[in-house]
């Protein structure tokens, strides 16, 4: 299970921060929507690099760039791999 401690909402607001779990890859990054700006948060499949991905295999949601949001993230990070749907 990912864990919300390990998500800070100001390193991703720099930086894209990636991880994975038990076979799920991940990213959250800053991004841009209707409303201003937002967090990305991408899923795909092991075993590559999210360049290397091809984008038909990936999964994007976006949520609100603040600590709430991360939270909102990772509770759907964790469903996600829990239904498998980043194979």
């Amino acid at each position: 299970m990912i864990s919300p401690e390990i998500i800070h909402v100001n390193y991703i607001k720099k930086e894209a921060q990636t991880g994975s779990y038990c076979g799920m890859r991940y990213r959250l990054s800053k991004g841009k929507n209707e409303e201003g700006d937002c967090m990305d948060v991408t899923i795909w499949p092991e075993p590559f690099c999210f360049v290397k991905t091809p984008a038909e295999q990936k999964t994007t949601k976006q949520f609100p760039l603040t600590q709430e949001g991360c939270l909102e993230a990772v509770a759907w990070l964790n469903e996600q791999h829990k239904k498998g749907s980043y194979r």
